[in-house]
């Protein structure tokens, strides 16, 4: 890897090539070695400063070096942008007179992703390239475009070969010296903004539309303000009031948890004793997945779009086609969606072949167990799946709950047994848990690591428990709902908090979406497991007796029809109160009065706590680990860091005290855990490494 610096070299056209060398974050502003341009800021800085709020790490460099050295320098500058040009470099690249790029070449600002907005320029010069619509879009997105959309829109002027690039990079820099091209100021075009009253309109419509779909995140309108402040009173100003924005935003309790979790999703494929050992991933490039319903066909469509063979088996025919059917609907959604193009479409159903039998298992490397959570059936399955497939074949489940060491225990494979837990829709929905027992080899978990970044997963290697870390983190979530509305809180306003701090439904709505058959069946699995601390009612009991099954047969606690969002189903009301009346806890019969802020604390707080148990065991090789697996298979809010850092910035102490007062109050749902109290006594955070009981070494 090359040394950090800045070289400049003189031709004999008199054109000089600075290039800047900063691996692996802004690679390039020339293209050399490693074909990048400019990735931006390094990250690094961010969280050093969100440590320890020295403001003076961020370097300033926007009037100084863009404006001043750069756009309104004395001789012509034009980018060359191969690979991509990110952040500070797509920023640095617009303050140019001219940009030419290499085929391919991702551009944006992703600035708002971590919790701030473009510091360099970039709010005031990208709307004044590609328009003030598009320009907004790609901020508040995002988004990233290619080199080729980026012509079109006008932000790059030329696209060329790459071995083609510097050379025209060179002449065109000539040809704005000798004026036979345009010498460009971005700071100071304004053709693309529209009138001010229509740009105005424009930001105001905006403004709107990201309080709706970015609540609790105050960059996106920030970000509006420091486009606005450019618009009425000039690019310049605009620019002067971007790093000041930018100052507030970079210690902001968002972009924190942002860049926590931008941070942790980088880790979790570093496992000890599987990564930094002397092994390596083996091919995997056969699989056949068994079970063709709704979780196995998601997982068939995520292989195929990973370029892997897959067998589909299924027990007769019927249910054969139906599985078929479903991943070629899955693969159809992409495409009319625009997330695949029809040949890449073609080709992953090429890869696609449906069997009634064991026959085509001779040679598969994978095989992923994707049935009803049937113990027995899973225990036949794998009884039979050891003596078919060959040694070096890896034994996966997607069980969702059920303990591996069960699941195996009649097979002496268990070291190539482990679990694959996707979620649902398996397609779409970005975590993989890899779970692994005290004897799956480091070398199976190893390969699954790899299949995982083949077919864009992210992983987390967990280990193996009622649940794992996802499910096991949050089954207290909706009990500690039903809880509350037990107390005689109104079950309505409970999902509306909940959507108010961020996730995407609230847990009543949420089990309508799983429906009540899958909540009864897993709520026995962590009966069984956790008796001593589970909030026991007959919810959903009742629910089922009375015919309804959550969105499945359209009667749950919402109303669902097509186009439509969810609305209330008043008539649950009294299915409500029969349940309050059985489980009878309401102080002296009457509701208890809570504010918004109790009843978020009171569904939260119980899942802060079996976090707590899940980092005491080990059941996760870091506590950031958990907040990844948090936020990718709960839709915990990113912009909160994940379940642990979101418990670290209300305070372990809080928490404590609250969970302390509801267990005399309710019993032992609430009952602090051990790694809890001892946290608060310490006065250590929850997220410090420390030492973890003799239980939880076992676990991984």
């Amino acid at each position: 890897m090359s040394e950090p610096g800045v070289s400049l070299q003189v031709g004999n056209d008199a054109v000089a090539v600075i290039t800047i060398i900063n691996p692996p974050v802004n690679a390039l502003a020339i293209p050399r070695g490693s074909g990048m341009f400019c990735g931006g800021m390094d990250i690094n800085v961010f969280e050093k400063i969100q440590k320890n709020g020295d403001l003076s790490l961020l370097p300033d460099m926007s009037v100084d070096l863009v404006v001043n050295v750069i756009e309104d320098g004395r001789k012509p500058s034009v980018a060359a942008i191969q690979g991509l040009a990110l952040g500070g470099g797509l920023e640095l690249a617009m303050g140019c007179h001219a940009r030419v790029s290499a085929p391919k070449a991702q551009l944006g600002l992703p600035e708002l992703s971590l919790g701030v907005i473009p510091g360099f320029g970039g709010t005031q010069r990208l709307p004044r390239l590609v328009g003030l619509k598009k320009g907004v879009e790609m901020m508040l997105s995002s988004r990233t475009i290619t080199s080729e959309e980026g012509q079109k829109l006008g932000i790059i002027d030329a696209v060329v070969p790459p071995q083609e690039l510097l050379n025209v990079a060179r002449l065109w820099a000539l040809d704005i010296a000798e004026r036979r091209k345009p010498w460009i100021r971005s700071l100071h075009i304004t053709d693309k903004l529209g009138s001010l009253s229509e740009a105005r309109d424009f930001l105001a419509k905006a403004r709107q539309q990201a309080g709706q779909t970015a609540r609790n995140m105050p960059q996106h309108q920030a970000c509006l303000d420091v486009i606005e402040e450019g618009v009425v009173h000039g690019g310049y100003a605009g620019v002067l009031k971007e790093p000041k924005v930018f100052q507030e935003l970079v210690l902001s309790d968002t972009s924190k948890g942002l860049v926590h979790a931008f941070f942790a999703q980088r880790m979790t494929s570093k496992v000890p004793g599987v990564t930094d050992v002397a092994l390596k991933p083996r091919r995997v490039g056969k699989v056949a997945v068994i079970g063709g319903g709704l979780m196995g066909s998601g997982i068939a469509t995520a292989l195929l779009l990973g370029n892997m063979h897959v067998y589909l088996k299924e027990v007769n025919a019927e249910l054969l086609s139906k599985g078929i059917k479903s991943i070629e609907g899955n693969i159809k959604g992409l495409v009319a969606r625009g997330k695949l193009v029809q040949g890449k479409a073609e080709k992953a159903l090429s890869l696609l072949k449906g069997v009634l039998d064991y026959s085509e298992f001779k040679d598969v490397d994978l095989v992923i167990e994707a049935v009803i959570e049937n113990v027995p059936l899973k225990q036949t399955i794998f009884s039979d799946l050891e003596k078919i497939c060959p040694p070096h074949c890896i034994l996966a489940t997607n069980t969702s709950t059920i303990d591996l060491s069960i699941i195996g225990e009649k097979t002496s494979s268990q070291d190539r047994i482990v679990g694959a837990h996707f979620f649902s829709p398996a397609h779409l929905m970005p975590l993989l848990e890899i779970v692994r027992t005290k004897k799956t080899s480091a070398q199976a978990v190893l390969d699954l690591l790899r299949v995982a970044k083949t077919i864009k997963k992210l992983p987390v290697v967990v280990g193996n428990c009622t649940g794992f870390a996802v499910n096991r983190t949050f089954f207290p979530y909706s009990q500690g709902a039903r809880l509350l509305a037990n107390l005689g809180v109104d079950l309505f306003r409970i999902d509306r908090v909940i959507t108010n701090f961020g996730m995407p439904m609230g847990p009543f709505q949420l089990q309508d979406l799983a429906g009540y058959g899958v909540a009864l069946a897993v709520g026995k699995e962590f009966d069984a497991a956790f008796s001593d601390r589970t909030f026991k009612s007959p919810f959903v009991d009742l629910l089922i007796k009375n015919g309804r099954n959550g969105k499945v047969n359209g009667k749950g606690f919402y109303i669902y029809e097509k186009g439509a969002k969810p609305k209330p189903d008043f008539s649950v009301l009294p299915i409500i109160e029969e349940c309050r009346r059985l489980t009878n806890i309401m102080p002296s019969g009457k509701p208890i009065s809570v504010s918004d802020q109790e009843i978020l604390e009171m569904v939260l707080f119980p899942v802060v706590n079996e976090a707590c148990r899940v980092l005491d065991e080990g059941v996760v090789v870091r506590a950031s680990d958990l907040d990844v697996a948090s936020v990718l298979g709960m839709s915990f809010p990113s912009y909160r860091g994940g379940i642990v850092f979101w418990a670290d910035t209300v305070g372990a102490s809080h928490i404590y005290k609250c969970l302390k007062k509801w267990t005399n109050l309710y019993g032992n749902f609430c009952k602090p855990s051990r790694y809890l109290e001892e946290r608060v006594a310490k006065g250590l955070t929850l997220s410090e490494p420390g030492s973890m009981s003799s239980f939880s070494r076992s676990r991984l």
